[in-house]
């Protein structure tokens, strides 16, 4: 697959299809960097373990950004392991989003000062009489899951500081844990990682008017860090993988995420596989999939089969009917709640926080690292078809006549409901 950012001639005789494609094809400049190794970490099972173990190694340095805290038994083991490496001397930063962590901000933040560890809230929620006032502003939160140890080695997904197995179904064979990935990196793109969290870190402390002092200390010393990071730059391996951060913020990059699924959906000559906990794309990737489809492309979505949040996964079965008649296959995971936001678009991987709905593409925060390597598309390729053939059911028509009156009510008010949400923001014709 040709990867976003590189330049592709129409093959002759296609120049119309290729026009046609190209109306919904931005053309994007990424920052590709090459060399990195890339792991892929499936659940919390195989990213925790990694997550402390880096944490422990850790001899400068460790910021962690995360939109849910939870004080389980999995979050007492990070803040354990965020402990000790304070005592070692090292310089432990964590920033949380105020909504996502709105029941356990005030514990989380009073553990991890009691540990030495600096932190931020980013947007606290009003507490009180205050929680009634609708604003805007409060939907904008802060949605990453990063975290750079030493500014060496980096993780990025969707996987939250939360247990596997937290309020998660049991259909009587017992509990399953959330469906999620996360990568470990380690090489050049981790140093955009680093600057995207530092530039985040700076961009808070100008909220505080209680801290002016320290903000000019720190500003001053912005320059000198970023000298160091230069100097200290990774030396790529010649073995390793050409790989992208794709962030997403209300400022440069509004639309960036979307545009390079959008790019990659353009491209795309083989195969499409998608998973994602939060499916409500706007028009444009909606054009995108069925353009794709109609080449000839296999377009298959996995989505999540138990609702965490009823609006949410209603609004989405709501579309199932429009996506069956554009050609996509549809798949509902079964084993327990779906959260995974990573795709698969031919030799091309994306894993990170952002879902494919009005959330994450017009108001959240997010990181995503696209990955151009065959190799790894493979391996994340694998990984989601062996749980769709044991923990997935295809959608059909005729699973959709079946449903009764009152689950299609459901469905379509649900959809209206969230339709109406994205009208607050101004971009209801996105959608």
């Amino acid at each position: 697959m040709h990867a976003p950012g590189r330049a592709r001639r129409p093959a002759p005789g296609h120049g119309a299809q290729t026009r046609t494609v190209a109306t919904v094809t931005p053309r994007l400049k990424l920052r590709w960097r090459e060399g990195n190794a890339i792991r892929l970490l499936h659940n919390g099972e195989q990213y925790f373990p990694a997550l402390i173990a880096a944490i422990d190694a850790a001899q400068h340095s460790v910021h962690l950004e995360t939109y849910i805290f939870n004080l389980d038994d999995t979050g007492h083991r990070v803040i354990d392991a965020m402990r000790r490496a304070v005592v070692r001397g090292v310089k432990v930063r964590v920033v949380l989003d105020g909504f996502g962590c709105n029941d356990t901000a005030y514990d989380v933040c009073d553990l991890l000062a009691d540990s030495g560890v600096r932190h931020r809230v980013y947007r606290p929620e009003p507490r009180g009489l205050r929680q009634a006032h609708f604003d805007l502003r409060r939907l904008r939160r802060m949605h990453r899951k990063t975290c750079v140890v030493d500014g060496r080695v980096g993780f990025v997904g969707g996987i939250n500081i939360l247990d596997d197995y937290k309020d998660v179904p049991n259909d009587g064979k017992g509990p399953r844990p959330r469906f999620d990935f996360a990568v470990e990196i380690r090489g050049p793109i981790v140093d955009d990682i680093v600057h995207s969290q530092r530039a985040l870190w700076l961009r808070m402390s100008w909220r505080r008017s209680d801290d002016e002092e320290g903000f000019y200390k720190r500003f001053q010393k912005w320059g000198e860090r970023l000298l160091a990071r230069r100097q200290a730059r990774h030396q790529p391996a010649a073995d390793g993988m050409r790989a992208a951060v794709v962030l997403r913020d209300n400022l440069r990059f509004r639309q960036r995420i979307e545009d390079v699924y959008l790019a990659a959906l353009g491209r795309a000559r083989h195969d499409v596989l998608i998973a994602n906990a939060y499916f409500f794309p706007g028009r444009r990737l909606r054009k995108a999939l069925r353009l794709a489809a109609g080449r000839g492309v296999k377009v298959r979505l996995l989505l999540q089969g138990r609702s965490e949040y009823a609006m949410q996964y209603r609004a989405c079965r709501y579309m199932y009917n429009d996506l069956l008649a554009e050609g996509l296959e549809i798949h509902e995971y079964m084993a327990s709640y779906l959260h995974a936001k990573v795709a698969v678009i031919d030799d091309c991987a994306m894993v990170g926080s952002s879902n494919l709905d009005p959330f994450s593409l017009l108001l959240a925060r997010e990181a995503n690292v696209f990955i151009d390597d065959a190799g790894f598309a493979a391996q994340l390729k694998q990984a989601l078809e062996d749980e769709m053939r044991g923990n997935a059911r295809i959608v059909t028509l005729e699973y959709l006549k079946k449903r009764n009156l009152f689950q299609r009510v459901l469905d379509g008010c649900s959809y209206l409901m969230l339709r109406a949400g994205v009208a607050l923001t101004g971009k209801s014709a996105q959608y």
